[in-house]
């Protein structure tokens, strides 16, 4: 079987993770700032705080940003459902805006269209997650215009878009918004097994993430309620949590980003390929916005049902049973059964509907071969019956 994703490890990141196994710190120990510090530096962030997972980094930038009870997260459907719950995590109620028919990203003209009848209404959101599906940018500059007028914070969720460029910046720089996070789950561009990461430009903000991160303990003078009592006393000053990432994790993040650019760019060259590939199929490839430079996590293609004489799940299924292990990003969070719960109906975001309805996501991975790709596409032709 031929995976949508996979990770690349080498003996240089088992080395990395090894001397660490070695060392006296498996935890709260030198690596994980050296890794922060890494990713930082790429992209031109100020601040990074690494977490045990990109959920983690959502939830502690929502809580850093005041998002609490009585206010609003708005998001896209097309995601993987942490990029609403976070919200409700925080005891918010969550909306969705829909997505634009070609970068399948939120669509600001569409925002813009919500936040209108919002402000209308008195209910005009306090965070907007912004996710950069498969690794593109979403139209950050619209977005951040709206979030001048209208008043609110901006998260982007890049956790498929480390690596990635918009308008020749890399994705978590925070020109257009208040903090980003980013993924390091196994199928992600880089890895740490799990691990995440929120980046910000705020000296506030992160300081607030680095306390939630931790359980909302302390050992900062400045932060205490009086002296301390000894060297060896800390204050918990907040509700937080145990969201830490292990120096083993770290130690293979900071192995990854000497690669980055170089995953990065395989994938572009496999997204070429594909496109090439697939030229005469009835299918619809990724549509790339000219202030782009993807991350390229995900390649997905929609069918074009009207000229194949098979059902979406049809082809799917005879993708899987040819050995290629294809799959779906993602099922609309707004149709999922909890939060149908909370009054959600299919009909709601049409453009989201009609994306699930045609999508598959294909195999891309930084060390896919040719061959591999080629055995890509000549399943894709037999299970569409070309």
């Amino acid at each position: 079987m031929i995976p949508y994703g996979r990770q690349d490890i080498t003996e240089a990141d088992i080395e990395a993770v090894v001397a660490v196994l070695k060392s006296d710190f498996l935890t709260q120990g030198p690596v994980v700032p050296r890794f922060e510090q890494s990713v930082a530096m790429h992209v031109g962030a100020r601040h990074a705080l690494a977490v045990n997972s990109a959920t983690s980094a959502l939830h502690i930038a929502c809580l850093a940003l005041g998002l609490g009870a009585g206010d609003w997260l708005w998001t896209t459907p097309v995601t993987f459902v942490a990029s609403a719950n976070c919200g409700l995590y925080c005891g918010a109620q969550v909306d969705f805006v829909d997505i634009d028919p070609e970068t399948y990203n939120l669509c600001p003209k569409a925002l813009q269209a919500r936040l209108e009848l919002a402000e209308q209404q008195g209910c005009l959101p306090k965070v907007l997650v912004a996710v950069h599906l498969c690794g593109q940018p979403c139209d950050m500059a619209s977005i951040h215009t709206l979030a001048q007028r209208y008043g609110f914070k901006i998260i982007e969720d890049a956790s498929h878009a480390i690596g990635g460029k918009y308008r020749g910046e890399f994705i978590g720089s925070g020109r257009y918004s208040d903090i980003t996070v980013f993924s390091f789950h196994p199928v992600k561009i880089i890895t740490t097994g799990e691990g995440g990461m929120a980046l910000t430009n705020d000296g506030e903000l992160a300081n607030r993430m680095a306390l939630l991160r931790s359980h909302g303990i302390t050992r900062d003078q400045d932060l205490m309620t009086h002296e301390p009592d000894g060297p060896w006393y800390y204050q918990q000053v907040d509700l937080g949590f145990n969201y830490r990432m292990t120096e083993l994790q770290a130690a293979l993040g900071v192995s990854q980003m000497e690669r980055l650019d170089q995953f990065v760019s395989r994938r572009h060259q496999l997204a070429r390929r594909y496109d090439e590939l697939l030229t005469e199929l009835p299918v619809v490839t990724p549509s790339q916005h000219a202030d782009s430079y993807s991350g390229l996590h995900l390649y997905v293609i929609r069918l074009q049902l009207d000229k194949i004489g098979k059902s979406h799940g049809e082809v799917f299924e005879a993708l899987r049973e040819l050995g290629i292990g294809v799959n779906l990003h993602y099922i609309p969070v707004h149709t999922q059964p909890y939060y149908q719960k909370m009054g959600f109906k299919v009909g709601d975001y049409p453009q989201a509907e009609q994306y699930y309805a045609e999508a598959i996501s294909l195999p891309i991975f930084q060390t896919m071969t040719d061959m591999q790709q080629d055995a890509v596409f000549q399943a894709l032709k037999v299970a569409i019956g070309v």
